[in-house]
Parts: structure tokens; sequence; C-alpha cells
């Protein structure tokens, strides 16, 4: 009984207090509007607030996934500081933007905040769990791990409807106010994570000359080819769904359900956290953990080839199959998207074993941090420079643009099938 006891308290429930907190950067969308009214400046200007920390979560991922290794209680207590701190920053600069308009300090301030600073707390808090999780569920690390990471996928369903009646319900100045009372929550929710957090009795760490000799030697155990095609594929799939995730909103609007957009985000958010989990759970019961990414992959490009044949985003409203296939399509990459992440550490555990496997994880999450700055930048251009924005339902929209978004995603998708397929190797009969 105690044992199970601390699978829960030592292991999953500091998990999701801690993924739970930073998942919620993926609310951005809420309130990125009311801070470029608030500061003075473009929401276009703004935006890179977001992709910052995306970039920085990737790549504080990469660098301090060696420090996560060594000590969790350290890299999850940084990441408790820094979340927390970069969330009070910002709220300081949205609050000086206000009293100062279209000043460049508020900008800048809001991009190290937000980007930097937080992008800290970002990479560090999402790693420091993950290995602890699969140490205490050695038979069901994918479930494991799935549950952690749907708690990251599932914060925006639960911090979205909160952080919009704040917005509304703290009046004049609601934006930057919502930042210093988050900041507060989130730290103390991080911060027990972050005190109750720990590996299981008895658990050694494999003895190597340095961490660097270590990390380079384990991933020679197996053809670095084998290696690139993980990291390849984890990136596209992010890069596919941040496409089409970013244009989520406007292709409901396409097809006639822009009353519902807010419904429909939640559901999609909710099939994002569900295919961490469930993508993961199932990947337990799997000889050959890469399997769920053909799966994936193949779901991806039969449902955006489906939307793409029958023009659903253009021909949409009013057709009721045209209007499931579209919205099929949305949950269906939602879902694939959140399995990528949920299986990436258990496919590397099974493939380089758990001496590295914080920061091996680490330095693939990377691919994450270039994801973040080209996914939605590639989308946007395509949007922009393609098809032609004409009046849908009361809105300006470019359905032919959305459709051509679909067409690269698509090819990309194929890319990563055969990288699956043909370029991660099966895990060796020793780690199997």
């Amino acid at each position: 009984m105690k044992n199970i006891q601390n699978k829960w308290i030592r292991g999953a429930i500091p998990a999701l207090l801690l993924h739970c907190s930073i998942g919620t950067v993926y609310c951005w969308s809420i309130f990125s509007q009311e801070i470029a009214d608030y500061i003075g400046f473009s929401k276009g200007a703004v935006e890179w607030a977001f992709s910052f920390a995306i970039f920085f979560l990737g790549m504080s991922a990469a660098f301090l996934g060696g420090l996560v290794e060594k000590n969790i209680h350290k890299s999850s207590l940084i990441a408790s500081i820094t979340f927390a701190l970069g969330m009070a920053g910002t709220g300081f600069f949205i609050w000086y933007g206000g009293t100062h308009p279209h000043s460049v300090l508020s900008l800048v301030g809001i991009y190290i905040s937000y980007g930097f600073i937080m992008g800290i707390g970002l990479g560090t808090g999402y790693l420091s769990p993950v290995k602890t999780l699969m140490l205490w569920f050695k038979d069901k690390k994918g479930l494991a791990t799935g549950l952690a990471v749907a708690g990251f996928g599932a914060a925006k369903a639960i911090a979205s409807p909160i952080m919009s009646r704040m917005l509304t319900g703290l009046g004049e100045g609601g934006v930057y106010k919502m930042f210093y009372i988050l900041a507060c929550v989130y730290f103390v929710m991080m911060f027990v994570g972050h005190l109750i957090l720990a590996k299981p009795e008895g658990w050694v760490e494999p003895q190597t000359k340095s961490k660097d000799e270590g990390i380079i030697a384990t991933l020679k155990t197996e053809p670095i080819a084998s290696y690139i095609g993980i990291w390849l594929m984890f990136y596209i799939n992010i890069t596919c769904g941040l496409a089409i995730i970013s244009q989520e909103k406007m292709i409901v609007k396409c097809v006639g359900l822009g009353a519902a957009a807010g419904i429909i985000s939640t559901i999609s958010a909710l099939f994002n956290a569900g295919g961490r989990l469930g993508f993961s759970a199932w990947a337990d019961k799997l000889k050959d953990r890469n399997t769920i990414y053909k799966l994936i992959f193949t779901l991806s490009i039969v449902s955006t080839l489906i939307v793409l044949l029958t023009k659903g985003i253009a021909n949409g409203a009013g057709n009721t199959a045209l209007i499931i296939f579209v919205l099929a399509l949305i949950f269906i990459v939602n879902a694939g998207y959140g399995g990528g992440f949920s299986n990436v550490p258990t496919l590397l555990s099974d493939h380089y074993g758990m001496g590295n496997i914080s920061a091996i994880h680490g330095i693939t999450l990377s691919a994450w941090a270039f994801a973040g700055l080209t996914g939605n930048q590639m989308a946007s251009y395509i949007v922009k420079h393609t098809g032609a924005f004409i009046d849908v339902h009361g809105v300006q929209a470019n359905p032919v643009g959305y459709q051509n978004v679909l067409i690269v995603t698509t090819i990309l998708y194929a890319v990563a099938m055969c990288l699956s397929c043909f370029l991660v190797r099966p895990m060796s009969k020793k780690n199997a």
C-alpha cells in the first residue's frame, strides 16, 4: 500500500501540479489581443512573446537536461521560481506599457519575461517529473508520462475560462492584474509539487565518466540515424500541429461555426490532453512504441486528405458531412500533436535506457523550440501569400489559404511517416 501511495504522492501528483501550471502557456491566445491593445502595439508584434516562450522552453530543456538528470529538486525549484517570476514580470511590463503607451521597453520586457524567463521555467518544469514517473511506473511508463503530459495539454481547457472571466471581472487593467494573481497561484502549485517530487528509494544513477560523455556514449549505442529520425519526426509533428491549430479559429468560422469557436477550442484541448494519455497508454501494449507514431501520422494524413479532396473548409458551411470532416481533422491533429509529445520520453528510454534519459529528452525537446518558431509562422505566411481574403459569415477569412496549409502539412506528415518507417529502427534486443 505504501508503494502505491508513493507512486501517486511522490510521482504523479507533483507531476500534475507542475505540468498543469506550465501548460497554461497555451492560453496565450486568450489574452494576447488585450495585451496588444493595452500597451499600444500590434497583435503581431506581441505574438513573438509566445514564440520566444516555446523556443526557450526547448532550448532550456536541451541545455539544462543534465541538471535535471542530476538533481530534480534543484531543477523543479528553478522551474517554480522562473515560471512565477516570468509571469509577474509580464504583468509588470504590461502595466508599464499601459502607463507609457507604445514604449519599446514594455514590449521587450514582455519578450524577456514571458519568453526567456518563463521559457526556462517551462523547460525545466516539463522535464523534471518525467524520468521520476518512468521510474515509479516501470511497467506502464507510457501511461505515467502520458498522465503528466496530459496535464500540460489539459491546462488550457481548465484555465482558459478562468482567465477569460478574470479579464472581464478585474476591471481596468485586468490583464496585468491577472498575471500577478496567476504568478502567485502557480508558484504555490509548483512549489508544492517541488517539495513532494521524489524518485523511488533505492534508485542509483548509472555511473559515467562525465555527463557529456555519458550522453554521447548512450546515443552511440544505436545508429545515429535512428536518433535523427526521432528528432525530425518529432519536429515535423509539432510544426504541422502548430500550423493547423494556429488557424483553427478561422477554419471553424469558415464552416459557419464561429459562434461555437470557444466550445470547439475547449474540446480540441481535451483531445490534445486525451491524445497524450491515450496514445501513450496504448503504446505500453505494443512491442515497438514507434508504431504509435505511424498510427498518428496515418490518421493525420487521412484526415487532411479528406478535407483537401472535399474542399471542406471552403464548402463546409451548411454541409453537415463536410463540417464533420473538418472537426474530425481538428480533433485528430490535436490528439496526434499531444500523443507525439507524451511518447517521446518513453520511445527514447526504450532505445537508450534510463541512464541519461532526462538529458537526452532535453536535447530532443530542442525540436519543440525550432517548431515553435516555424509552425505558426509557416501557416501565417501561406495564408497571407496564397488565396484571397473574402467575407465569410461577416469576417475576413482565406479558405483557399487554409486549404493550402493542409497541402503542406500533408506532405510533411508523409515525410514523417517515411522517417518513422525507414530511419527509426526497432529498439535493440538488449533494451527490449
